[in-house]
């Protein structure tokens, strides 16, 4: 570090740009764990869009809980004020999605200060056999893909295919499969979970530069100085270039180019799910994380379809004002602004310097008591066609057995099987024993509620515990129904003596 004032009042001003950042505002302010709480519980790790209102209610009940478990420090007011104060400090954003609702979504800066925040919580080794391994890995192919010296790029794709070409003859040969420790495996994972939780940050930064050079548009189409033809064509070979004007649209031109691979997609799903059956995954792993990690190709698939959502918005800007313009218009215009020069230039020629005009805004409304909504259309007078009675010879004929099957409860045949039920030698013990004994034509779903109106006739109460009626419907199906279990009163002592 320079000792020099001018080094070090420099590196201040870089530190002091760094704090200033939504991100670190975020983490800086004394309720950013209450905050960042919020934000995980309501936006989960996909930061999937949320309708205003729903989240407006999420903010009060999580506050609620939260206030519960005990927490003292918590912002106050209501959820629609929490979430607008939120939007002002660059961590929400409000838009609308495909359909035209309002939603909220997390802003790039929310969503790297939940991702530092989640890096800090995660068990992680400072230093290991696989993170050393990973460095020098990457170096080597970074030097592969980028050395000018053609000499030296054969030499390690050389050397490269040597070494694996030696590890698949010792496996070809039987030597011993080495295993992956348990340590590698955790560290491997933690990496793994580390670069797949920035992407939705990484996707949302492209989306809000999209949308940043959307508004620098429209707000040049309001306040443009210069002619149609000029506008037209630097907005348009400004779209040509989105992609590659900037280091965002290059990244993410350069990522889209990859995933557009299905090759690629398919071997990136069968190296996840590979990794995820390995036998030491689930000592290292929690449910939380191997969905996190399944999820992937899903989570990858969304932010680039949000990103080209935005993009396809900045070319529907251009369109739409292209569209929209219309240049007779723009010379009508001018020239009713000249006739007014003109006329303006006339009056002052003929008045004094202290002479004044009422000229009003708007133009009058015109007085219309009433406005016709509706004309007459001949249709309306037209009679309705008559009404033709169907002959009776064509109907088609039903059976008595039939319309019974489809009535209501058959009572008097219900009452005379109760009634033979509790003098028989052998009474049913309940309602339901006795619905069991009826043949199929009795026991209709409709006949549970006779037997029902007729134990309430008699006054009978029905037990806590429930007993099950098997019904028969009249197309031969069966069903089950549970109902109240209804004991049958017991038969008179003397009367079953006398028999």
């Amino acid at each position: 570090m320079s000792d020099q004032p001018g080094g070090i009042a420099g590196e201040l001003a870089r530190v002091k740009g760094a704090f200033a950042q939504p991100t670190l505002t975020l983490l800086h302010q004394r309720q950013a764990p209450v905050v960042i709480t919020i934000f995980r519980a309501a936006f989960g790790r996909d930061n999937r869009p949320i309708p205003t209102a729903r989240l407006h209610t999420q903010v009060e009940e999580h506050l609620a809980e939260i206030r519960q478990a005990g927490e003292a420090d918590v912002p106050h007011g209501s959820g629609r004020d929490l979430c607008l104060r939120w939007m002002r400090g660059q961590w929400l954003v409000r838009s609308l999605d495909e359909t035209g609702q309002e939603v909220y979504t997390l802003t790039s800066h929310a969503q790297q200060a939940l991702e530092l925040v989640k890096n800090l919580s995660r068990d992680r080794a400072t230093l290991s056999e696989h993170r050393i391994a990973t460095i020098l890995g990457t170096v080597r192919r970074f030097n592969a893909d980028a050395n000018p010296d053609r000499g030296a790029r054969v030499t390690i794709l050389t050397a490269e295919i040597a070494r694996l070409q030696a590890e698949r003859d010792r496996l070809l040969d039987g030597a011993e499969l080495v295993g992956a420790t348990e340590d590698y495996m955790l560290e491997g994972f933690t990496e793994l979970l580390s670069l797949i939780s920035a992407l939705p940050a990484d996707f949302a930064r492209v989306e809000e530069r999209f949308a940043h050079i959307r508004s620098e548009l429209l707000a040049a189409f309001r306040s443009e100085h210069r002619p149609v033809g000029e506008v037209i064509d630097d907005y348009l070979a400004r779209a040509d270039a989105l992609m590659t004007a900037t280091q965002e649209g290059r990244a993410f031109e350069g990522a889209f180019g990859l995933l557009r691979d299905d090759a690629l997609v398919t071997q990136l799903r069968e190296d996840l799910a590979a990794l995820l059956d390995h036998p030491l995954s689930d000592r290292i792993l929690g449910e939380a994380e191997r969905t996190e990690l399944r999820g992937t190709v899903k989570l990858v698939r969304d932010g680039l379809d949000r990103v080209l959502a935005q993009r396809s918005r900045v070319t529907a800007t251009l369109k739409e004002y292209i569209v929209s313009h219309d240049a007779v218009r723009d010379r009508e215009l001018a020239q009713t602004l000249r006739e007014v020069e003109s006329e303006l230039m006339t009056w002052i020629g003929s008045t004094g310097p202290r002479a004044t005009h009422d000229v009003a805004l708007l133009p009058a409304r015109a007085g219309v008591e009433h406005l016709r909504e509706r004309f007459y259309d001949p249709a309306d007078d037209v009679l309705p066609e008559r009404i033709t009675v169907a002959d009776t010879a064509e109907a088609p004929g039903l059976a008595l057995a039939d319309v019974i099957a489809q009535g209501g409860p058959q009572l008097p045949a219900l009452r005379q099987r109760l009634e033979a039920a509790l003098s028989g030698p052998h009474p049913a013990a309940s309602l339901g024993e006795l619905f069991e004994s009826l043949e199929p034509s009795l026991r209709r779903p409709v006949e549970i509620f006779g037997l029902l109106h007729l134990a309430a006739e008699q006054g009978w109460a029905a037990a806590e515990q429930t007993e099950p009626f098997a019904a028969v419907r009249p197309d031969g199906s069966r069903r089950v129904f549970d109902v109240p279990r209804l004991p049958l009163p017991d038969p008179d002592p003397d009367l079953q003596e006398e028999r």
